[in-house]
């Protein structure tokens, strides 16, 4: 109950029965931050165990139990170790993660955005697009459980996927989608033709997407120098927190795939439509550009909630 190791338990059990309670009284309060305790702090914020020469990639109570004994002669038990840290906030979960590149251009791309959106006219429409992916292996996340009884969620033998490649437009918050078999400029050009029949009123389309190859290849080029009522703006790269359909992405796996039990792809897909019909318009969240769509306010009423 007290994360305390065995050898800690009789040591103390051996003081009461020698000296009665003097011999465990005062008890130590583990809430003085010892020095000791600070710098394992440290350690775990800042350094990992290949820094200290250890072939770990991660820290253990274990590993830090062995360090403060050969850097400061400090001997305790990874149970005190583990209750110290619990006790300073430090808790064992799984990290995010990031991407480590940075576009150079970031801020350069990101402005020259926030100026189209604020100077888009009446006649001309911006949509951010992007793909995602459906597959028969659910995605794995949080779920209510007993505790000390972990749930499980089948896998299906064989992983058969479908890609949604999707636009949101900045000014009607409107989601339009397509299907593809595959992630390349063929799907992406149809989705292109699908945006020039949807939005044929306005006089020109500002795609705005991210650096994948087959969005810039020599075919989708050539597409463009046909279609010149498309253009197409290109993120920074490495920075999907500049793409308000992500947040879109995220909400559909959080709501349908993750954790799913659909049998095959079908029935998948059925629930995936059943969520894009439901979610024609999506409230665009808080995002980098600090600017209100002009149309978003009015819409508001109309959109139900992600």
């Amino acid at each position: 109950m007290l994360y305390c190791s065995t050898a800690t338990i009789a040591r103390w059990k051996q003081r009461y029965l020698d000296e009665g309670m003097a011999g465990i009284a005062p008890v130590y309060e583990p809430t003085t931050l010892s020095w000791w305790v600070a710098r394992i702090i440290v350690w775990i914020g800042t350094y990992t165990p290949t820094h200290f020469g250890y072939l770990r990639s991660r820290w253990t109570c274990s590993t830090l139990v062995l360090l403060l004994a050969r850097e400061y002669q400090v001997h305790v038990s990874r149970e005190t170790v583990r209750r110290y840290l619990h006790h300073n906030q430090i808790v064992w979960r799984r990290p995010r993660p990031i991407l480590s590149p940075h576009d150079q251009e970031y801020q350069q791309k990101v402005k020259k955005i926030k100026w189209l959106l604020n100077t888009l006219p009446a006649d001309e429409i911006a949509v951010f697009q992007d793909e995602a992916e459906v597959c028969t292996n659910p995605k794995i996340g949080s779920m209510w459980m007993p505790r000390g009884q972990q749930a499980a969620v089948e896998t299906p033998g064989t992983n058969e996927k479908r890609h949604l490649i999707g636009s949101l437009a900045w000014d009607t918050c409107r989601l339009v989608t397509t299907w593809a078999e595959r992630r390349n400029s063929a799907s992406f050009l149809a989705h292109l033709d699908h945006l020039r029949r949807t939005y044929r009123s306005y006089r020109r389309l500002h795609i705005i997407c991210d650096n994948a190859r087959f969005h810039t290849s020599k075919v989708v080029q050539t597409y463009l120098k046909k279609h010149p009522r498309v253009r197409i703006h290109y993120l920074p790269k490495y920075a999907p927190e500049t793409n308000p359909i992500e947040r879109v992405w995220w909400h559909l796996h959080d709501e349908i795939t993750r954790n799913h039990t659909c049998p095959n792809l079908e029935v998948l897909l059925e629930l995936v439509n059943r969520w894009l019909h439901a979610n024609q318009y999506c409230l665009i969240e808080p995002s980098i550009y600090a600017v209100v769509p002009r149309k978003s306010k009015a819409l508001s009423v109309g959109l139900g909630a992600i």
